[in-house]
């Protein structure tokens, strides 16, 4: 199959103002896109956008969780860059607490913005999607596809992304309109500075973590290539690619080695 060409394609990212997102337009743009940046903190987007030199960035302001939101931050990427080639689903939210100790309206909120985000921002984007044969990209974790502890919502959130965006695949394969599935491991972006508690509150818990981070730069630059050569999954780094083999062939075994590296997670 042949590769996918970037050059001048317009790319949607939304989250696009923080550090995964950040780094991605980037290196969309050093691919030769042009990139518009949906940030529900317009500041960092302006930020962020102001950064790429390469090809035209726009910032947009949209709560991905408001879908007249999503449909006028869509409408304004038309208008100002032209039909969008990609959308990239990079918004989200985490949460680490033990499930006995958080409100519930934490997992709402959760599934709100991670999963109904990508949702709504597919649902508006996909009649151009479909018209220029282009590519949803869902930004995911390997809580997408086994445990983690002290992150109910995180994971649910995430698994759910996996079952509806594995079924559109298969719904718009005829359509050769491509579905990639990145599931980084632990990445480090000012996400992990920001982690709501059980309460919804910023919490300032240490944050465990297994192996070592991966640099958002270099998971662009990862999800960039699978872009580009139509991959339809990515499980970036050794600890994501040992987690998933080895939660499929021994789950039992997974479970317990992760619960003892992250049991301070729990910790009150």
């Amino acid at each position: 199959m042949a590769k996918r060409n970037l050059d001048g394609r317009n790319v949607v990212i939304t989250g696009g103002g923080g550090g995964l997102g950040a780094a991605l337009g980037q290196e969309f743009a050093y691919s030769g896109a042009n990139v518009a940046l949906l940030d529900v903190d317009f500041a960092n987007a302006v930020v962020a956008a102001d950064k790429i030199k390469q090809r035209r960035a726009i910032a947009i302001e949209c709560d991905v969780t408001d879908r007249e939101q999503c449909r006028s931050a869509i409408a304004r990427v038309h208008e100002q860059l032209g039909p969008i080639d990609v959308l990239v689903n990079n918004a989200g939210l985490s949460h680490r607490s033990a499930f006995t100790e958080t409100d519930l309206a934490v997992i709402h909120r959760i599934m709100d913005i991670n999963f109904w985000g990508a949702v709504n921002c597919t649902k508006e984007a996909l009649p151009t999607l479909l018209d220029r044969r282009g590519v949803i990209v869902v930004i995911s974790s390997t809580a997408g596809f086994a445990p983690l502890l002290g992150r109910t919502g995180y994971a649910a959130s995430k698994h759910a992304l996996h079952g509806f965006f594995g079924t559109l695949r298969t719904e718009l394969a005829a359509d050769h309109v491509d579905v990639l599935i990145a599931a980084p491991s632990f990445v480090d972006t000012p996400l992990r500075h920001h982690t709501i508690g059980g309460d919804g509150e910023i919490t300032d818990h240490p944050q465990s973590r297994v192996g070592k981070m991966m640099s958002p730069e270099d998971v662009a630059e990862r999800i960039v290539w699978a872009v580009e050569r139509r991959r339809k999954s990515l499980v970036l780094g050794n600890v994501g690619r040992l987690t998933r083999v080895l939660n499929a062939l021994a789950p039992s075994v997974y479970e317990r080695l992760m619960t003892r590296k992250l049991s301070s997670e729990l910790d009150r």
